[in-house]
């Protein structure tokens, strides 16, 4: 066996590649139709994530047909709608109707305007997420959607899909998707009006072995059949019996007997007619002729008896599957398309009908087939207009056409509902759009408008693009004096990336020229692309190159690889245009914002101390964190000033994340610095600064916490206002907030009082100062943020100052959306001793 013959490898404790796939199938066929089964819902679906944890991939789906999802086979993790949220929160989203699926997620309700009920559960096992199931309902004014009982058996199978792929995971299968992963289609079950009934007739004794189904076809329970073909002949109308005797002998002669019509009567009056089809088995090796008939038995019900009715119609009806493809079209239906039986059936009708091609009645089926709900619309054939009705269920739809019985006002559009229709379901459908395609616009708007750096503009990019176009890989580039640089990649190997890094724009090339042009580039093949760039390596079989322009200057380019051959639609170079425009706005509008971040930053920076300084017996480490969300510069700050007395210690924080507080921040500092070093009192510093801050009318409040450390006598002068209270750890590891008397916040009255507390202090102790934003979090109480910080220096390892901030700021550092600024002031104390004079030997 090759090595990449995958079909029959091994994984771990001995499953199969092809077992863990089939067990894997099984599992989400069985999901899918216990989903449906017990919400009443017309549709399930299951989504598993890719291997990349980035994007939900659909897997399996029941009643509803995967290419009518279109644009939602992928979803990245991160969108906001109902399958996705449940996979991120782990728990239930349930949307009764139109109205709340558009409160609650707008973005898939302009997609899909139609009215429908859903329901998303998690696919879990213990701490794992598997993926998400979902369910849609038709849903009618005023009703409640699931109940509880069946959102809990809703879950429950969830929860078991889960367990089967967590025992699947275990046992070495593969129960993650790929962006390639073809779906499971799942047809829900339906009660048949045709039933096929088998037997096996032996044409010498006479004796016909019948399964149950024919039985019941000729009115006999399977233990009342003697096993005789006379007792079955005795069952069918009398003016038909000689013709089921001579099937036997045309059987023999023709080999064969193709449709034979019989009637069997029906226990209330009347009969039905049914169809025996059979035929003789091949002769023995030794010639002998087998005196045997097998076949089976058709009771199409009534269903002959219909179609005979509906070919008598004048009207034009029609059904088509559940993809939209004809499977019946009357005689009538086919004289009013002016087309051939056989060119409809089997495809859809906007396929054949050039007057049908219009985005318009596409949408009305999907949104017939959504919402399970009856629709109706007026359109224009060549030489008159028509009425189309189509109702939908599980199984496809019934079509109804036929000309309009008045006339048609002037100026009305394809696809508008008929006057006499007057339908709440055909009256409020919106303008119809091309599934997905508005979507994808609004998903990537939505998602690039919260992303505020070019990185983040790059994250957005490839964790909605990649998805919604089934691509591999993807790389940004942007313009940086006339030469390409790369920004950001996914899946590329720097290989290939580095023959377009640093390349001129009027150098030409796949990046360049698109991005000179201004035209999108799409190559289908590799053979393509070594045609026309026979000096690159093609690392994947196709390409996409977008030209990013915005205000129509060159902002960079977008680089997406398919590992497979693609062939780009129409609609789809269409949308990919549309999206190169929407990232390049942003991309723009983001290094816009890099530009002025960073020197916002380095205005900042500038005002805060960049050297500490030192004194015998004092260690003293600083930290400065800016917030991660937002260019707004902040106000908090810190210093360290050598005075006469000893070594000052101050840290404040002023209201405020704009250029203002910044500059009201570098005021403050600067007005403290100079009363302290004029040798002030610790209070009369505080007091003095309070009212320069008055004299200056910023209209800003500051807060501020001044500590005076005396090293020779080991005591600390504190003096707070309105700012957070120091923590003091003592030499044992005791850690303590230090609840010290205060005044108000710095330019609130010109006359206040500043009270000056001491504090002893012994070596080996620490005193941590700190702004708000270290110990505020959303939704949390200040005062146990306080706590924590009190504990976690309390259970620190001491080994440097430096390595002890680094220790306090470590959850700061890890979070990603830290709204204020951080700042921290650590302080030593260690005495030091006098020195022991030298002793003779």
């Amino acid at each position: 066996m090759s090595s990449t013959d995958t079909r029959l490898s091994t994984h771990p404790f001995g499953t199969t590649s092809a077992e863990g796939t089939a067990e894997r199938d099984n599992a989400l066929t069985d999901a899918v139709l216990k989903a449906v089964e017990a919400t009443g819902a017309h549709a399930a679906s299951v989504f598993l994530i890719s291997r990349n944890r980035h994007t939900l991939v659909l897997a399996a789906a029941a009643g509803m047909p995967p290419s009518l999802l279109g644009g939602w086979r992928r979803i990245p993790v991160s969108s906001p709608i109902p399958v996705a949220e449940a996979f991120r929160s782990r728990r239930t989203v349930h949307l009764v109707d139109a109205e709340e699926t558009m409160r609650r997620f707008p973005q898939l309700a302009v997609a899909l305007p139609y009215p429908f009920g859903s329901a998303s559960v998690p696919v879990t096992a213990g701490q794992e997420t598997f993926g998400s199931m979902a369910v849609v309902w038709a849903s009618k004014s005023g009703g409640q959607g699931l109940s509880k009982a069946q959102r809990r058996h809703l879950r429950t199978a969830a929860g078991r899909l889960g367990a089967s792929l967590a025992e699947l995971s275990a046992r070495g299968a593969d129960v993650e998707c790929d962006m390639e992963t073809v779906p499971v289609e799942v047809p829900v079950p339906s009660a048949s009006a045709v039933r096929v009934g088998l037997f096996d007739w032996n044409l010498a004794t006479g004796a016909l072995e019948a399964d149950a189904t024919l039985c019941s076809i000729f009115g006999l329970a399977p233990d009342e059949y003697d096993g005789q073909a006379a007792t079955l002949a005795a069952k069918v109308h009398p003016a038909d019996r000689p013709g089921f005797q001579a099937a036997a002998r045309t059987g023999v002669e023709e080999g064969r007997i193709l449709a034979q019509c019989m009637r069997v009567p029906e226990k209330g009056g009347g009969h039905r007619t049914v169809e025996l089809w059979g035929r003789v088995p091949e002769a023995a090796a030794d010639g002998e002729a087998r005196p045997h008939l097998v076949g089976g038995v058709l009771d199409l019900g009534s269903g002959m008896a219909a179609v005979t009715a509906i070919e008598r119609l004048t009207e034009g009806f029609f059904s088509l599957d559940r993809e939209g493809c004809v499977t019946y079209a009357n005689h009538s239906l086919v004289r009013l398309m002016r087309v051939r039986r056989e060119d409809l059936v089997g495809r859809r009708l906007w396929d054949v009908l050039p007057w049908l091609a219009h985005p318009a009645y596409e949408d009305h089926f999907r949104a017939a087939r959504v919402s399970q709900q009856p629709v109706s619309f007026l359109a224009q054939s060549p030489d008159q207009w028509l009425v189309f009705s189509l109702r939908p269920d599980a199984q496809g739809m019934t079509g109804w056409a036929a000309p309009t019985g008045q006339p048609v006002p002037a100026g009305t559009e394809p696809g508008s509902p008929p006057a006499e229709a007057g339908g709440a379901a055909a009256s409020s459908l919106p303008a119809p759009t091309r599934l997905g395609a508005i979507y994808r616009v609004l998903q990537m708007s939505s998602a690039l408008t919260e992303a505020v750096t070019a990185r983040e503009v790059g994250d957005v990019v490839a964790d909605q693009l990649l998805p919604a176009v089934g691509g591999h890989r993807l790389a940004i580039y942007v313009v940086q004096e006339r030469h390409m640089r790369l920004m950001s990649q996914r899946g590329y190997r720097e290989s290939f990336l580095e023959r377009f890094e640093g390349r001129p724009l009027h150098q030409g090339g796949p990046v360049t020229g698109s991005l000179t042009s201004g035209v999108p580039l799409f190559i289908e093949s590799r053979e393509e692309f070594r045609g026309a760039y026979p000096e690159l390596h093609a690392e994947s079989s196709s390409f996409a190159f977008l030209p990013l322009i915005a205000s129509s200057r060159p902002v960079g380019a977008c680089v997406l690889g398919f590992d497979e051959v693609h062939r780009f639609s129409n609609d789809e170079r269409s949308l990919l245009t549309a999206l190169s425009g929407l990232i390049a706005q942003a991309l723009e509008r983001a290094r816009l914002y890099d530009a002025e971040f960073t020197l916002a930053r380095g205005l900042q920076n500038a005002l805060l101390p960049h050297l500490l300084p030192t004194m015998p017996g004092v260690r003293v480490a600083g930290r400065y964190l800016p917030g991660t969300r937002g260019m707004d510069i902040g106000g908090d700050w810190y210093d360290a000033i050598l005075t006469d007395r000893g070594v000052v210690l101050v840290i404040g924080d002023v209201e405020g994340h704009n250029v203002a507080a910044a500059a009201t921040m570098g005021q403050v500092r600067s007005a403290v610095r100079a009363f302290a070093s004029a040798g002030h009192r610790p209070s009369d510093v505080i007091a003095s600064t309070n009212r320069l801050l008055l004299d200056l009318a910023p209209g800003l409040l500051a807060s501020c916490c001044y500590v005076l450390i005396e090293p020779g006598r080991g005591v600390a002068h504190v003096v707070r206002a309105g700012h957070c209270p120091p923590l003091l750890r003592r030499p044992d590891g005791h850690t303590e907030i230090l609840d010290l008397p205060g005044g108000p916040l710095l330019g609130v009255e010109r006359i206040v009082d500043y009270p000056e507390s001491e504090l002893n202090l012994l070596p080996g102790s620490v005193l941590a100062l700190y702004t708000d934003g270290l110990i505020e979090t959303r939704g949390s109480d200040i005062g146990l943020g306080m706590d924590r910080l009190r504990t976690s220096l309390a259970h620190a390892r001491v080994g440097s100052l430096e390595e002890l901030a680094d220790a306090l700021l470590r959850d700061a550092l890890q979070s990603p959306n830290r709204v204020d600024d951080i700042a921290l002031l650590l302080t030593r104390y260690a005495h030091a001793s006098p020195p022991t004079p030298a002793t003779g030997g």
